[in-house]
């Protein structure tokens, strides 16, 4: 079974919010999670194994204790830390979470942490705006996905809340609305990538 209680934090750490489906999880996950851990100079970084993103199809969705148990496989860094509380408390959207948790732990630095494919879509998230004003937000780079990402939608309507890159470390103590893309190390893994190629083929 899952945990479903909330992690714990302490008044005035400094959190990164890292969540996804994690179908399956792969080592493109965990480079972000401990680059976002450095470069923003993070106590913690809580990957957040969510029930189902609701933008994507669930046909190949695997159950959450299975996507949990393999994100723990992999995330074996004490400072990365695993939980599918969502589930449990019936988050569904990512606006709900970072509500819950900026409220249970208000004494608490959250940072948001997506990838830069999820920046091009961002702005079709549920309440995109409202999670905008509630944390800050880091996009790490994508292969290929630069330029579409920081021309988005939703990085043009928040163009004057960036953050420059240099400026990492203070991002965690910014009033939201506020930004940052990063660059660095990448990997070309794919969580579709990897679950096409477990596909046994059919016979024709």
């Amino acid at each position: 079974m899952v945990d479903a209680k909330l992690p714990i934090a302490e008044p005035g750490m400094r959190i990164g919010l890292f969540g996804g489906s994690f179908n399956p999880p792969h080592e493109g996950h965990k480079l972000v999670a401990l680059e976002c851990f450095k470069r923003l100079a993070l106590d913690k970084v809580w990957i957040l194994v969510s029930p189902g993103n609701p933008l994507k199809d669930h046909s190949e969705l695997l159950p959450l204790d299975e996507r949990v148990a393999e994100t723990s496989k992999l995330m074996t860094d004490p400072r990365l830390e695993v939980t599918g509380f969502e589930a449990a408390h019936h988050l569904d959207y990512t606006w709900e979470t970072v509500a819950a948790l900026t409220q249970a732990y208000p004494r608490t630095r959250f940072v948001w942490i997506m990838g830069a494919d999820s920046l091009q879509t961002f702005d079709r998230w549920e309440r995109w705006d409202a999670i905008a004003t509630m944390v800050p937000i880091a996009v790490y780079d994508r292969p290929g996905t630069g330029f579409i990402a920081t021309t988005s939608a939703a990085a043009i309507a928040l163009k004057q809340s960036r953050v420059p890159e240099a400026a990492a470390k203070t991002l965690a103590d910014r009033t939201p609305p506020a930004w940052i893309y990063l660059h660095g190390v990448v990997s070309a893994q794919s969580s579709t990538a990897i679950r096409n190629s477990r596909r046994v083929p059919s016979d024709t």
